[in-house]
């Protein structure tokens, strides 16, 4: 750790499992959520600001204690709330907690895993199977321009969101997921999706992973949409093998300058 304070908090490769518990600690969501839900970003970049590699997939990015992380996050979570795009490239298939998390979810009651919910304007999803096989619970998140009877025929009626008209919004969402229970709603992206949580004011805290990667080309940024600016607060920030892994909260005593709902 090296702020707020410089400490050691774990070591990965010689004590995994305590590791996982000292990151667990340290990314510990609220309970209860302030205002009933808290939105946390989960992202990946490298240092000059790509959030691919060159084979276009985050995976190339990423790094062993970064994977760690994430699976922290996911752990915690009741939700992982993702664009189809996302979904599409990086081949999302259902949520799994790491055995050694596992116990914390059951002890608190709660489901073995967090559900997949996943944002699409057009109705476009990857063919069934997987992530929309029958019984995995994965819900879609829609809008008004998009082919609902299709969507309800794949995951069911009960498992389709209708959140906006033209355009999915992210608060309607974000509020629609915390009416079902699912309070704690982890945002792994897209960069368009997280872009327009963060125009919508809907976005919480930020866990941001810099990858020790100079990579160029073209890759996007991590968000993308409307201009905003938004004031952060830094909570801590990791370092391990040159990664910087840093979670920064949104601080709600300075407006937000552009929004869009």
């Amino acid at each position: 750790m090296l702020l707020p304070r410089a400490e050691v908090v774990g070591d990965p490769v010689a004590d995994r499992a305590g590791t996982l518990r000292a990151l667990a600690e340290l990314y510990r969501w609220p309970d209860p959520p302030p205002e009933g839900r808290w939105v946390r970003a989960g992202m990946l970049s490298s240092v000059d600001g790509a959030v691919t590699g060159a084979d276009g997939l985050s995976g190339s990015l990423s790094t062993a204690v970064d994977r760690l992380v994430l699976g922290v996050l996911r752990a915690g979570a009741d939700v992982v709330l993702v664009g189809a795009g996302t979904v599409r490239a990086e081949r999302y298939g259902p949520v799994r907690v790491r055995e050694e998390l596992a116990g914390q979810r059951a002890g608190a009651g709660r489901s073995p895993a967090p559900v997949v919910a996943v944002v699409t304007r057009s109705g476009n999803l990857p063919d069934p199977g997987g992530l929309f096989a029958p019984g995995v619970g994965t819900i879609v998140v829609t809008c008004g321009s998009a082919d609902r009877a299709r969507l309800e025929e794949l995951v069911g009626a009960d498992r389709v969101i209708l959140a906006g008209r033209e355009e999915v919004c992210v608060r309607s969402a974000v509020r629609q997921l915390a009416d079902r229970g699912l309070r704690r709603i982890l945002t792994e992206g897209g960069p368009d999706l997280l872009g327009r949580a963060i125009a919508a004011d809907a976005v919480d805290e930020l866990c941001l992973t810099l990858s020790p990667l100079l990579v160029a080309g073209e890759a996007r940024r991590m968000a993308l949409g409307p201009q905003t600016r938004r004031e952060l607060r830094i909570e801590h920030l990791l370092e391990h093998e040159g990664a910087l892994l840093g979670r920064w909260s949104v601080r709600r005593d300075h407006p937000v300058t552009a929004s869009l709902t």
